[in-house]
């Protein structure tokens, strides 16, 4: 069991490794929460099951799937470039109609499917409108649907085995960014 931080407010919680590697603290790691994929950072091993309040029969907040790979590097730096594009286009449209919120962040998940627009306190329905409208906007350019079935499910069947080259959404699993942690 790890402790995480994940997410732009930094939540911290404890995440299960399915093949029980262990991860050094400040390691950068994929894990899966009830949002959905996202980047985390290891704070260090639960200690005896216990930890933060938690009592050793308490469930895991997620899974943590693998250490990032230079290509999920790539990818993360990416989608924080598309999570500015939001930010930037939402914060015009609050000018523009005039709502009045503060926008304090946006949160695009690592693998796409959830774009969050973070305020300072609650924000009036205006807002919300505003951000669902912004969020589907994005998901549809994106095509993140597609890419985040992809992340999660590899390529196409034998994702990253020599018997799966050229099926699927690559040409080549050696080339598929996805290959070393694709389910084989």
């Amino acid at each position: 069991m790890h402790l995480v931080r994940v997410g732009v407010h930094g939540q911290i919680g404890r995440f299960r490794t399915p093949d029980g590697a262990r991860h050094p603290r400040a390691a950068r790691v994929v894990v899966r929460t009830a949002r959905g994929l996202e980047i985390g950072e290891v704070l260090g091993q639960s200690q005896g099951g216990q930890s933060q309040g938690h009592s050793a029969g308490s469930e895991a907040d997620g899974e943590l799937l693998r250490a990032m790979t230079p290509q999920d590097e790539l990818l993360a730096q990416r989608l924080a470039n598309r999570a500015g594009e939001a930010y930037q286009a939402c914060a015009s449209l609050l000018e523009e109609r005039g709502v009045a919120a503060v926008l304090t962040d946006t949160e695009l998940l690592f693998d796409g499917r959830g774009l969050y627009f973070h305020f300072l306190g609650d924000p009036p329905p205006e807002a919300e409108q505003l951000t669902a409208e912004l969020a589907e906007a994005y998901e549809a350019t994106a095509e993140i649907g597609r890419f985040a079935q992809t992340l999660e499910e590899g390529c196409g069947p034998g994702c990253g085995t020599e018997e799966a080259k050229g099926q699927g959404s690559c040409d080549s699993c050696v080339s598929c960014a996805l290959a070393d942690a694709c389910k084989t």
